[in-house]
């Protein structure tokens, strides 16, 4: 039956060719197979339908006439620059001023309360247990029989205070009351010790200076105490967030606390790795050098020697030097860490040579911090003290010690003490005696105090610290914890599934199918998030005044507020700058603390291992053909001035990635920068040259006093629901109003503004403190504003289609195309639109759904792309559909949008950009009614692809908006060689890749019978696994085949087999649904994308199809983003041949054991150290309090919870 089936079916193709052949005005010439003016034709027809449909229906002539009275102005770039850095530098001195109220408080508050003694019955508001009223209070605790004998006192128990919570936008809806602070207590902390119950006392006094700082600035984010106990005192009050695990905050770990409470310092971990380094000795080693650690920032350097007999770094090629202690570094020395293995005897003479020499070096080659000193010395005792080291190298200067040294004794039964201690007394430093884990961060902590003696001894300078970009409250640690638990997740999800289709889940379809889709899930790096909220803080060392305190120098804590990232982007004008213009601050260090590449967290809410130390040279990528990592020198030398808080600008070529990293544009930039003054932090600013060096302005005339004299109704141009401002701009704000909306806030505004006696606010920043209801104004903005909603109101009126004939033409077009929506967006963040309905009656929802999705303005990717088309071809309009549309099965919307420019003599501004959506199905018969069947038959494949390369019409529906090179990849690589695409590759420095994990940690003495047992229990659950699965591959009807066919990594379509043949054999298949655990790394990642050549005569669409040497033709299709292509399908291609939009990894030539981080190193980039550093006092050599041994004096409970939290850690 089949036979005559396609024989019956090639006689029909021979007689179509035949009719077409034959047919008039078709002549095809010898070798072509697909007729090139026939196919002319067709994007000729193409192109003028979709254009005259868009054209009537966003009424883009009338838009344009409406911007006829503006004018267009130069956009000064340096003058821009420096109004935003003044801006920000008076919210910046607003917030110092306020720490500094906090810091001279505490400093007195103390003094005045020195005398008194600690009430260990205190109550107060502990953030972990307050109570909310109604909330059922929790019983009091039992007391173990013999807990008397472990604490030495009785246990207290004070019942936990009750308070008033309401949640506050400002506060990112954490609920809070601004009648009091709040206190946290880590976990390692005893609350009732009497050095910490007694700083809790008189830290309540700090409310009041906390309320009236809030009450002289509004804007205020959290203020803050943070004791050198360890508890941190927090306004204004709220619960602490219990949605984690185990709460791991401590302030002290903090780099707001540390690099307020020591100035910079440059590290050198000593770790004793000889063979009496062996079980819990090594790990509680370990766990001190890892909280060592964790106590260091970005202006800090270290390295990890280990000594037995040699000396060895923890990482190979961090040999002789000190590494900055930013996150991938810290990150890369801890998994060091992990594969230690004691072995012969401690040489310490040698490591104390290596560890002077190496900062010795550092210091003469103005390296590292340039600050402080220290070695710290981890192991479990010294045969002798080395004083001949100390006097070669440390005691040169006396009384001073340039080099400090902290020493760790580990173990419990150790005999030569007194030497260790000797070390660390004779050079200004500090001794400790460990035992166990539970003690561990107390101990090392001790350090802080002592190298903040310096500080503390001089009394009057309190240097004002700004810290790098971090997610508020959040630990890295968490982020390694929120994998392990999505791969558990994912490791469930997969046995469910093979329980449900059983073998067919390992056909290798479903297998790539799976493994693309979770690898999807990686790349989605969303650049604004509603997770974390990341912010910089300001904080300030807190002293100790007492007269006997210059004897120990003792640090109180450290005051400070939060500044969160959003505060400062509001303050940047982005009206200013314009559409694709955009704003950033570089750090002294080279980081961004905010750029809008800047992408922190995967998966959607997971943070990345070194997620804000992402250099500006890294995020701002030079359109050239240089490889990973050689940077430009052009760029580095902006680099340094920037660093430096020079002032200057310069223009450059770069490549903008945009869409998700698969759209690209090449742009030249123009780039200014200036400082921000007492800070560390310098403001860029940029914008694309061809059209962001004017801007659209109204006229004086148009000014809204003088519209309110003529006796209009500003009001009245905000008529309506269908308009919506941009959310994340500042037009107008007072600060102790809120409102449910950014409309609700604007339309107060307009009404203020009639009223009379309005003024407009001087500054956008926060007034002085006798301005209680302060108001935030953006003149500018808001004059453009209102002048855009004027003379645009008539955009969303239903009756703007007035004449009949006009009518009956839009019903038309509606009918053909399905069209949904018509909108308007304006360059100083207003957006308008018109929906049409599918009858007279509106339909709700609609214009909803349109606006909910898309009220940024110029921010929105369609606004962005159009503007850039314009200068392609003025009238075009940009066409574009989601990513992988065709693969939801529902109703496709295609978004279509077009730039308006208002031209004054030789000078033109974007002004707004039009567009409207409808219906993919409808675009799909335009093109089917156009080409006919000439396109439905097998010989020819027919597409229209966007000016990236993405699919928007094919005759597999499921094709549209993949990239056309994962479909037909030999094509796409035609296209690429007869310049029609342009292959340009994107670098991406913030990528995240996963290694295998291996389990080499070491258990301690304590832990390890519950290790074995949970070992024990996993091998028993996965045999049960294989028996379960084997009794229920019995049952039938559980192996039903279900036919699937899916993309595999690279979008081609595998054969449904399985994975493996003998995949029936036992338990074989385990392998296969078993997840390789992996941990996250650091990498480097590049996308090759594609955008359209731009030339107007490129020859290539004058080409013709020759048989297979050429077996397609392609076409522009006029007034857009499109082109045509026709494809030959009779011609053989290499179908394994992928082309793809996806990320790959840069694999860079490493040496044998030699790591992305060591690469990285090797290629280190210039700093400049911070302007403030007190490493000395003369007074200092007069206190001899210089260390410890250990004491065990938390209860069971306490202990427990260190224990969980150091195998975290």
């Amino acid at each position: 039956m089949a036979r005559p089936i396609w024989a019956w079916r090639r006689l029909c193709l021979s007689l179509l060719f035949v009719f077409i052949y034959c047919a008039p005005g078709v002549n095809l010439l010898p070798g072509e197979n697909i007729n090139y003016n026939l196919v002319h034709s067709w994007a000729d027809k193409l192109g003028l339908e979709l254009f005259t449909l868009g054209d009537f229906i966003t009424r883009r002539k009338e838009v344009q006439e409406s911007f006829k009275e503006a004018k267009v102005v130069p956009r000064q770039g340096g003058a821009l620059v420096e109004m935003m850095a003044k801006e920000i530098e008076m919210m910046m001195d607003l917030k110092v001023s306020a720490v500094r109220r906090i810091m001279d408080t505490a400093e007195n508050t103390a003094l005045s309360h020195q005398n008194d003694k600690a009430d260990k019955m205190f109550s107060y508001y502990n953030a972990k247990e307050m109570a909310e009223p109604g909330e059922p209070t929790p019983p009091p605790p039992t007391t173990p029989p013999d807990m008397d004998d472990q604490i030495g006192e009785p246990l207290i128990y004070v019942p936990p205070k009750v308070l008033v919570l309401e949640p506050r936008p400002e506060f990112h809806n954490a609920s809070v009351n601004f009648s009091v602070s709040s206190v946290h207590v880590p976990v390692n902390v005893y609350d009732r010790a009497s050095d910490v119950i007694k700083a809790i006392q008189w830290s309540e006094n700090l409310d009041q200076i906390f309320r009236d700082n809030y009450k002289n600035d509004p804007s205020l984010s959290w203020q803050f105490f943070g004791s050198s106990t360890g508890f941190m005192r927090q306004f204004p009050a709220s619960k602490w967030k219990k949605d984690v695990p185990v709460d791991l905050y401590d302030c002290r770990l903090r780099s707001w606390y540390m690099e307020a409470a020591t100035s910079p310092k440059d590290i050198v971990i000593l770790m004793d790795t000889s063979g009496s380094m062996l079980g819990q000795r090594l790990d509680i080693a370990k766990h001190v050098v890892n909280t060592i650690l964790d106590t260091l920032g970005t202006n800090d350097f270290v390295n990890i020697l280990t000594f037995d007999k040699e000396v060895k770094p923890i990482v190979g090629c961090f040999e002789d030097t000190l590494i900055q202690a930013n996150l991938g570094n810290i990150r890369e020395l801890k998994e060091g860490i992990e594969s230690i293995k004691p072995t012969s005897i401690a040489n310490y003479t040698a490591a104390l040579t290596r560890a002077f020499e190496i900062l010795e070096e550092t210091k003469i080659n103005s390296r590292g911090a340039q600050c402080n000193q220290a070695i710290m010395i981890v192991g479990d005792g010294a045969p002798d003290n080395n004083e001949e080291i100390f006097q070669l190298y440390n005691w040169r200067d006396p009384p001073y010690r340039p080099v400090r040294v902290f020493t760790y004794l580990i173990g419990k039964e150790v005999a030569n003490w007194d030497d260790i201690r000797w070390m660390a007394c004779e050079n200004q430093g500090y001794y400790v005696h460990l035992s166990d884990t539970a003690e561990v961060r107390e101990m090392v902590l001790n350090y802080i105090p002592v190298m903040a003696r310096p500080l503390v001894l001089g009394r009057h300078d309190h240097p004002v610290i700004w810290t790098q970009v971090y997610a508020d409250l959040e630990e890295t640690k968490l982020s390694d914890h929120l994998w392990d638990i999505k791969q558990c997740e994912e490791q469930k999800a997969d046995v469910l599934e093979f329980r449900r289709v059983h073998f067919d889940m390992l056909q290798a379809s479903e297998m790539h199918k799976r493994e693309y889709r979770r690898m999807k899930e990686t790349w989605n790096q969303p650049v604004d998030s509603n997770v974390y909220q990341f912010m910089t803080t300001v904080s300030m060392p807190i002293y100790d005044r007492r007269e006997n305190a210059t004897k120990i120098a003792n640090i109180l804590g450290v005051a400070g507020t939060d500044v969160p990232i959003n505060e400062i982007k509001k303050l940047l004008s982005p009206f200013m700058l314009g559409v694709n213009g955009y704003a950033f601050i570089v750090t002294n260090n080279g980081y961004v603390l905010f750029h809008p590449d800047f992408r922190p967290i995967f998966q959607g809410y997971i943070l990345k291992p070194a997620y804000n130390s992402v250099d500006m040279i890294e995020v701002e990528l030079l359109d050239d053909d240089r490889v990973a990592r050689d940077f430009n020198p052009v760029l580095m030398t902006i680099r340094d001035s920037i660093i430096n808080q020079s002032t200057g600008s310069k223009w450059m070529l770069v490549k903008n990635h945009f869409d998700e990293m698969k759209r690209v544009a090449r742009v030249k930039r123009q780039y200014y920068w200036t400082a921000i003054k007492n800070t560390p932090f310098t403001l860029v600013i940029t914008y694309p040259e061809r059209y962001g060096v004017n801007r659209m302005e109204p006229r004086t005339e148009q000014d809204i006093h003088r519209t309110y004299i003529t006796g209009k109704n500003i009001r009245s141009f905000f008529d309506g629901k269908r308009w919506k401002i941009h959310p994340d701009w500042l037009f107008c704000k007072q600060t102790n109003k809120t409102f449910r909306t950014p409309e609700t806030e604007l339309l107060y505004f307009v009404d203020r503004m009639s009223e009379p006696g309005w003024h407009w606010p001087s500054s956008r920043s926060a007034m002085p403190p006798e301005h209680a209801a302060a108001i935030f104004c953006d003149r500018q903005l808001m004059q453009s504003l209102v002048f855009d909603a004027r003379v645009t109101k008539w955009f969303s009126n239903n009756t703007s289609f007035n004449a009949r004939d006009k009518d009956e033409k839009r019903h038309e077009f509606k009918q053909r195309f399905g069209i949904t929506v018509a909108f308007l967006a304006t360059h100083s963040g207003l957006t308008r639109w018109h929906e049409f309905h599918t009858n007279m009656a509106e339909q709700p929802g609609v214009g909803e759904s349109f606006s909910q999705n898309n009220k940024r303005a110029i921010d929105e990717i369609w606004y962005k792309r159009a503007v850039d088309q314009y200068f392609v071809h003025k009238e075009s309009f940009v066409y574009s559909v989601p990513f992988d549309a065709g693969e939801g099965g529902q109703e496709i919307i295609v978004t279509a949008s077009n730039a308006i420019f208002h031209n004054e003599s030789s000078k033109s501004a974007p002004a707004a950009v039009v567009g409207f959506q409808f219906q993919h199905s409808a675009f799909y018969k335009l093109f089917h009614n156009i080409t006919g069947n000439a396109c439905a038959v097998d010989d020819k494949d027919c597409y229209i692809l966007d000016n990236n390369g993405f699919v928007i019409i094919s005759t597999r529906v499921h094709e549209t908006g993949r990239f056309f090179g994962e479909i037909n990849g030999a094509i796409m690589k035609r296209l690429v060689e007869e310049k029609v695409y342009k292959r340009v590759i994107v670098y991406d420095y913030q990528a995240v890749c996963f290694e295998s994990k291996t389990d080499v940690n070491a258990s301690n003495t304590l832990l390890s019978p519950l290790f074995h047992l949970l070992r024990m229990g996993k091998w028993l659950l996965h045999t049960a696994l294989w028996y379960i699965v084997q009794l229920m591959s019995l049952a039938p009807g559980i192996g039903a085949n279900v036919e699937t066919v899916y993309m595999n990594l690279n979008g081609t379509e595998p054969k449904p087999e399985l994975i493996d043949e003998n995949i029936n054999s036992k338990n074989s298949w385990l392998k296969y649904i078993t997840l390789h655990r992996t941990r996250l790394k650091s990498c480097d990642m590049q996308r090759e994308l594609y955008t359209l050549y731009n030339e107007k005569d490129n020859v290539v669409y004058n080409m013709t199809a020759h048989a297979c040497e050429r077996p397609f033709v392609v076409l522009p299709i006029p007034n857009s983003n499109l082109i045509l292509l026709v494809i030959d399908q009779l011609c053989p291609r290499d179908v394994a041949l992928v082309l793809t939009v996806n990320p790959k990894a840069v694999n860079y030539p490493l040496a044998i054991n030699e790591t992305f981080s060591c690469y990285k190193h090797a290629r280190e980039f210039n700093r400049v150290r911070p302007q403030s550093c007190i490493s000395r006092h003369a007074n200092e050599s007069h206190i001899k309090l210089c260390g410890k041994g250990c004491t065990i004096y938390a209860n069971l409970t306490l202990l427990l919870l260190s224990h969980v939290l150091s195998r975290l850690l």
